[in-house]
């Protein structure tokens, strides 16, 4: 026998042998997937959010067919698809209030400034990279929109005044968003947390109001008036949420309206002592 045959046959003896361990040892590790789990996940939105905890939906109906959670923790689905999947399920709905992203800065192109003006690829994360941005206030928005760009649900576009604006209807909270910001200005809250601070400065003064007209000056009006509702820490408002917030008290005295009560629509509403911001146009930039 030629050495080449030999080789052959020793090959594909080894391949059957190998073959056959494999299909042994298929039935005999092989896992039995409840039929349930691919028709939880025919009726969850296949939008993969990660809103529920769950990296994505097929996750997320292996653990509702486990009953280790409930169908209300997907918020981006319906109340019907909620619903549907209870009584597929033979349990409760449960209830898990939806999450949105807010955005910490109301720093438009019409009230807030630049000290200088970058040139470079167009991204919040490259201009950050060189002097801050450009933008005299140092925690402001860049309005570059890479918050608009990595958001999978079109929840997310910049205003005329180059501001992003989330919709509330739309938002998934995800947490892309949370992530590409370089100034750290989104974070997740509950729907119902209407009172906001859309703001980040920590400079102290009315000195800030040269860069950005609707900055906090940490002038701590509203923590005077809501004193076991807000703290200031590093010269911002930080609203304690834990507490029943539902009044606008303490936006009536601010100055500059950085702290606001956004309505059932998204739309901020500012207290009556607020600066009143006519200019439409960009505000011209500082010098250097």
């Amino acid at each position: 026998m030629s050495p080449t045959l030999t080789a052959l046959i020793t090959i594909g003896g080894l391949t059957m042998v190998l073959a056959s361990l494999l299909v042994i040892a298929n039935r005999k590790l092989h896992v039995i997937e409840d039929p349930r789990i691919d028709e939880v996940e025919d009726l969850l939105p296949h939008v993969n959010c990660g809103a529920c905890g769950y990296p994505g939906c097929r996750p997320f109906a292996e653990a509702l067919v486990a009953g280790v959670t409930l169908p209300g923790k997907c918020t981006v689905s319906s109340d019907q698809g909620r619903e549907r999947i209870a009584a597929y399920l033979g349990v409760d709905v449960g209830a898990e209030e939806k999450q949105v992203a807010r955005l910490a800065c109301a720093g438009g192109r019409n009230v807030a400034r630049n000290r200088a003006r970058y040139q470079g690829m167009h991204s919040c994360a490259s201009a950050s990279i060189v002097a801050g941005g450009g933008k005299g206030c140092s925690w402001g928005c860049l309005s570059l929109g890479d918050c608009v760009d990595i958001c999978d649900f079109d929840a997310i576009h910049l205003d005329r005044h180059s501001l992003p604006v989330v919709d509330e209807g739309r938002c998934t909270a995800c947490g892309d968003c949370v992530m590409a910001c370089p100034k750290e200005l989104f974070s997740l809250h509950r729907i119902s947390h209407r009172l906001w601070v859309a703001c980040k400065s920590q400079q102290a003064g009315d000195e800030i109001l040269e860069d950005c007209e609707v900055a906090c000056t940490a002038c701590g009006r509203c923590a005077m008036d809501a004193p076991d509702l807000i703290t200031m820490k590093n010269n911002l408002p930080v609203i304690d949420y834990t507490r029943a917030h539902n009044t606008r008290h303490p936006i009536q005295r601010c100055p500059t309206g950085s702290i606001l009560w956004l309505d059932a629509s998204g739309k901020a509403i500012k207290g009556p002592a607020a600066h009143k911001i006519i200019r439409q146009g960009p505000i011209p930039d500082a010098p250097t």
